[in-house]
């Protein structure tokens, strides 16, 4: 055997033992995960719910809105890859941005790692309890023999809300007038006002409405009805079979994360989603719990950003 290669032997085996050495060491100092958006809401709370039920772990959830998620995704991606931050990215930051805006700071399948599926969360389409809609079938008659007389509103253009309708058009073949708004409170007051015929926001947003009386849900999103409002039908339900729109959301970090750390977070991940006190609080926040593996998140990123790309140019949304 010859100098070089048993100089390149020895490099290689020095460097297994140190890679494996930092990741049996790992983590020696708290995991700083950003939240892309505000404290308290469904991002936020899903993150502390999901790293409070890994043990072992000291994690500090840092929120950092702003930009649609695009502040707090980039600060990831750009951070040190040795483990210590991560961020829980979602369907609007991951795979929405990417054609909403002209430029994005960062390649969401080059610049960052995909560690674990958390959770998926369907939305709910609403109206006021005094509304003559009871269904998503009276809306879509309706909008057929008058094109664009039944308004929708919405937490802004190119949300999941937003081309969730737009698709949902394209299927029924009927013309709404979209009401962009800028968060989800004067929505959900207007709505129940009947100043706007429809909205459309996440479970948790809405659920006390539908329960207290004040709005009627008419359809769910999502491919299968919400554990908390049985009553309420799927999109698909109601006659487009295979209709299924739903916000998720995920655990990543950097490029070039180590393959023994992520690794060892996927595990404790799908874990931690057994948990069944976990799977309550998922429950009453309308949210599905889905894990898996690291590939499975990479390639639902992929598939994602090509579907949700087509549908960002249809709308015709962009932010600059």
């Amino acid at each position: 055997m010859n100098f070089t290669r048993r100089a390149l032997l020895a490099l290689t085996a020095a460097s297994f033992v140190a890679s494996t050495a930092f990741a049996q060491a790992w983590p020696a100092k708290p995991i700083r995960v950003i939240v892309p958006f505000p404290a308290g809401g469904g991002t936020d709370v899903l993150t502390r719910e999901v790293t409070g039920k890994m043990p072992g772990y000291n994690f500090v959830v840092e929120n950092r809105p702003g930009a649609g998620g695009n502040l707090g995704v980039d600060a990831a991606a750009k951070s040190t890859a040795d483990g210590y931050t991560l961020v829980m990215g979602q369907t609007s930051n991951l795979a929405i941005n990417p054609t909403l805006y002209s430029h994005l700071p960062y390649d969401p399948v080059k610049d960052l790692t995909p560690i674990g599926l958390v959770a998926s969360s369907p939305l709910l389409i609403v109206t006021s309890a005094n509304s003559p809609f009871h269904t998503i079938e009276d809306v879509i008659k309706e909008a057929k023999a008058h094109p664009g007389s039944i308004n929708f509103a919405s937490s802004g253009n190119g949300t999941v809300a937003h081309l969730t309708m737009v698709e949902l058009q394209k299927q029924a073949g009927i013309k709404l007038t979209h009401i962009p708004y800028k968060g989800a409170s004067q929505g959900t007051t207007d709505v129940m006002s009947g100043a706007v015929q429809l909205y459309v926001s996440s479970v948790p947003t809405l659920i006390g409405h539908i329960r207290s009386g004040k709005m009627r849900a008419l359809a769910v999103t999502s491919a299968k009805r919400v554990a908390d409002l049985p009553q309420v039908r799927t999109v698909a339900e109601s006659g487009y079979k295979g209709f299924e729109s739903v916000t998720w959301f995920g655990i990543l970090g950097p490029a070039n994360l180590s393959k023994d750390i992520v690794s060892k977070l996927n595990a404790d991940i799908n874990k931690a989603l057994k948990d069944a006190e976990l799977k309550k609080q998922f429950d009453a926040q309308g949210a599905d719990i889905l894990g898996g593996t690291p590939e499975q998140f990479a390639r639902l990123i992929r598939d994602d950003v090509a579907r949700w790309g087509a549908v960002v140019k249809e709308s015709g949304a962009k932010i600059d």
